[in-house]
C-alpha cells in the first residue's frame, strides 16, 4: 500500500473510534507560524506534500489537500499515486475548505482537529458555518500525532539575547509601549503566542524553526508583570540575565495551558487569528476578551526604528557583495566544470558566510534551472538536482540573517544563449521590479494601491504571476512579516494589506513562469521613506535596500522604454558605487562591464 494511503487509513481508524467524520490538518504549530518545525509537520506526514502552505481534510471516503498557486506543480508531483486529491485554492470551481466540509459532513456530524494548531477565528467561523447542520467540534486530541509513531521531538535550540545596539530599543521600552496599547484597549492582560512577536518584544532570538530565528514560547503580559513560557533548557545565560533585568518571570513551556485555564475575571487582549482555538475558548469561559485587529507588537515591529534601518542598510550592503561575487563566479565558471543547482546554492551560502556578522540563511535557497524555475518554490536537494549547462536561465532566490538584519534577493542569470521568449520575459520582469524605485504615493495607500504599477506590463500583455508582488520582512526575524505587503487583491490569510508606513520594509518580486520550460523573477527589498508634504498631504516613496547587478546578458532593449533604460542605468551606477569598494581588482573590472550603461536602440 502507498505509504500516504496507509497513514490515512490509520487516521480513519482513530476517527471511527472517536466518532469523527472529518479531520482537519492545517500547516501550523501551536503559534500560528507560517513555517513550522519538524514536530509540527502533521499535514506533510499525512499527505506527502512538503510545501510550506496547505491544509488537509480527511473524511471516511475522501482525502483532499488545499494549497495555493505557488505549489500547484509541486503538489501534483508529490501527491501522484496517492489517494489525496489536489484542490487548487483560489481557482474557479474549487471549493474552499469550509465549503467542502459543509457539503461533505453529515447532519449532526463531527469535525475533528487539534485545537492547538487551528486559530480561534478559524475555529469559530467553522462552528458558525457548520451550525445549520448541527456539526460539533472535537479539538482535544491530536489524532495525526497519534498515528505518527516516529514523530520527531520538539526542537529546543539555544535562546540568546539580541543586544540593544542591534534592536534599537530595549525590552523595557517595548514593554512600556505594549502596556500603553493594552490600556488604550481596556485590557489588563495580553496573551502572546506568535513567536516572532515574542522574540521581538523580549529582544531574544533562537532557532526552533529552520531559517527563522525564533523559539517556542508563549507570554502573558500584565500591567506590571511579564511571564515568558519557554523550554528552560534552551535559555542561555545572556538571555536569563536580560529577562531578569527586565523583570520578566520565566515558566516552563508546558505550563502555559494550565495557567490559561486558571485565569478568571481578567480582561484579556488577544488576536484570535493568531491565538489557538483551544486557548481562545479556555479564556472565553472565564474572562472577557478584547479582540485585537492586529496584536500591538505585530504592528510595532513592522515599522523599523532608526537603528534597525541603518543596520538593515549595512546588512544589505554585505549581502550585495556576496550576491555580486556569486554572479562573477557563476559567469566565469559556467561551462568550465561540472555544476549543479546544489553547487550554485552552496556557493551563494559560502559567500554570505564570508561576511562579518552572518548567522545563516533566511530561507532555503531556491536555485532553479530551466523548467525547475517554473515552480515558484522549488529548491534543489540531494537526489533531485539539475546539472547547469552554458545555456538558458538559472533563477536564484536566497537570503541571509545578519546581526544587522534579514535579507531576501532574487536574480535570474543567463548561463548562455537564450530564446527570444526568455529574453522578453526576463526584461519585462526586471523592468517591472525597478519601477518600485520611482513610485511616489500619498500616505494611506496600501499594497493593493501600488501593486498595479508593478503588474501593469504583465496585464497589458494578458499575463500574470500567481503570487504576491511583495511581503514584509522582519529584522533578524521571519523573512515573511505582516502586516505590510504588495498584492493586487486581499488574501485574508496572508494578513498583508495594511497601510504602508514610513519605516516599513517590503520585498518587490515580480516573476513569470512558463510551466515545463523556464521561469524568471527579480527581487529587491525596499524601504518606505517620507517624500514631500504639501496641501495634498504626506507623500511617500520607496528606497532600494538591495544592491546587486541585474544580468544585462538577458536584457532585450526592444522591450524597454526610455524610462526603463534610465532606471536600470541609475540603479546599476549605484550598485557599482556601493559594491565595487569591497571587491578584488579583477572582480571590480568585471563589475564595470556587468553594470555598463545601456542605450535604447532607435529603429
Amino acid at each position: 500500500m502507498n505509504q500516504t494511503n496507509g497513514r490515512i487509513e490509520a487516521l480513519r481508524a482513530l476517527m471511527r473510534e472517536e466518532g469523527i467524520d472529518a479531520y482537519l490538518a492545517p500547516t501550523s504549530d501551536f503559534h500560528g507560524s507560517e513555517y513550522v518545525g519538524e514536530y509540527f509537520k502533521c499535514r506533510q506526514f499525512l499527505t506527502g506534500f512538503s510545501g510550506t502552505a496547505g491544509t488537509a481534510v480527511i473524511t471516511m471516503d475522501e482525502a483532499g489537500l488545499w494549497t495555493d498557486g505557488r505549489y500547484f506543480v509541486q503538489a501534483e508531483k508529490e501527491l501522484a499515486g496517492s489517494c489525496v486529491t489536489l484542490f487548487r485554492a483560489g481557482t474557479p470551481g474549487t471549493p474552499a475548505v469550509e465549503e467542502f466540509l459543509e457539503d461533505r459532513l453529515p447532519e449532526g456530524g463531527c469535525l475533528g482537529f487539534d485545537g492547538r494548531v487551528v486559530d480561534g477565528e478559524t475555529g469559530r467561523l467553522l462552528l458558525e458555518r457548520l451550525a445549520p447542520k448541527k456539526v460539533t467540534l472535537s479539538c482535544g486530541r491530536d489524532l495525526a500525532g497519534d498515528v505518527w509513531s516516529d514523530r520527531p521531538a520538539l526542537s529546543c535550540a539555544p535562546i540568546w539575547r539580541l543586544k540593544d545596539c542591534y534592536a534599537g530599543k530595549s525590552c523595557r521600552e517595548k514593554l512600556a509601549d505594549l502596556r500603553k496599547a493594552m490600556k488604550e484597549q481596556g485590557a489588563d492582560l495580553h496573551v502572546m503566542t506568535a513567536l516572532d512577536e515574542i522574540a521581538w518584544l523580549f529582544n531574544l532570538r533562537g532557532g526552533d524553526i529552520v531559517n527563522n530565528p525564533v523559539f517556542l514560547a508563549n507570554a502573558l503580559i500584565g500591567m506590571d508583570t511579564a511571564v515568558l513560557y519557554v523550554q528552560l533548557a534552551a535559555l542561555q545565560e545572556d538571555a536569563k540575565a536580560s529577562l531578569e533585568e527586565n523583570q520578566a518571570a520565566v515558566k516552563p513551556y508546558e505550563a502555559f495551558y494550565s495557567d490559561i485555564a486558571n485565569l478568571k475575571g481578567r480582561t484579556v487582549l488577544l488576536e484570535q487569528k493568531k491565538t489557538s482555538y483551544l486557548v481562545c475558548e479556555s479564556i472565553r469561559s472565564n474572562c472577557r476578551i478584547r479582540s485585537a485587529v492586529i496584536n500591538p507588537c505585530a504592528a510595532a515591529k513592522a515599522v523599523k526604528n532608526e537603528t534597525e534601518i541603518e543596520n538593515m542598510k549595512r546588512a544589505h550592503l554585505k549581502d550585495g557583495v556576496a550576491a555580486t561575487k556569486f554572479m562573477y563566479w557563476l559567469k566565469k565558471q559556467i561551462g568550465t566544470c561540472d555544476m549543479t543547482e546544489m553547487t550554485a546554492a552552496g556557493k551563494i551560502e559560502a559567500l554570505r558566510a564570508e561576511q562579518e556578522g552572518y548567522l545563516g540563511p533566511s530561507f532555503v535557497t531556491i536555485a532553479a534551472y530551466k523548467e525547475n524555475a517554473a515552480m515558484c518554490h522549488y529548491h534543489p536537494c540531494d537526489g533531485a538536482c539539475s546539472a547547469l549547462r552554458p545555456e538558458g536561465l538559472l533563477l536564484v532566490d536566497s537570503g541571509g540573517h545578519y546581526y544587522e538584519g534579514t535579507t531576501d534577493i532574487t536574480r535570474t542569470y543567463a548561463l548562455g544563449p537564450l530564446t527570444e521568449e526568455e529574453k522578453e520575459i526576463y526584461t519585462i520582469v526586471a523592468m517591472s521590479m525597478l519601477k518600485a524605485g520611482s513610485m511616489k504615493f500619498l500616505y494611506g495607500c496600501r499594497g493593493m494601491n501600488l501593486d498595479y504599477t508593478i503588474r501593469e506590463a504583465f496585464w497589458q500583455r494578458g499575463m500574470d504571476f500567481n503570487h504576491g508582488t511583495g511581503h514584509g520582512v522582519g529584522y533578524l526575524l521571519n523573512v515573511h512579516e505582516r502586516p505590510n505587503g504588495l498584492r493586487w487583491k486581499i488574501v485574508p490569510e496572508r494578513e498583508d494589506s495594511a497601510v504602508i508606513e514610513p519605516g516599513m520594509i517590503c520585498s518587490v518580486e515580480p516573476g513569470l513562469y512558463v510551466e515545463g520550460r523556464f521561469g524568471a523573477r527579480t527581487e529587491n527589498m525596499i524601504l518606505c521613506v517620507p517624500d514631500e508634504t504639501n496641501q495634498y498631504g504626506q507623500f511617500l516613496r520607496f528606497e532600494f535596500l538591495t544592491w546587486a547587478p541585474i544580468d544585462l546578458d538577458a536584457i532585450d532593449v526592444r522591450f524597454m522604454d526610455e524610462k526603463d533604460v534610465e532606471r536600470l542605468n541609475a540603479y546599476h551606477a549605484e550598485v557599482y558605487r556601493k559594491i565595487a569598494p569591497f571587491l578584488e581588482e579583477e572582480e571590480r573590472e568585471w563589475l564595470k562591464g556587468a553594470v555598463r550603461e545601456i542605450t535604447k536602440l532607435v529603429v
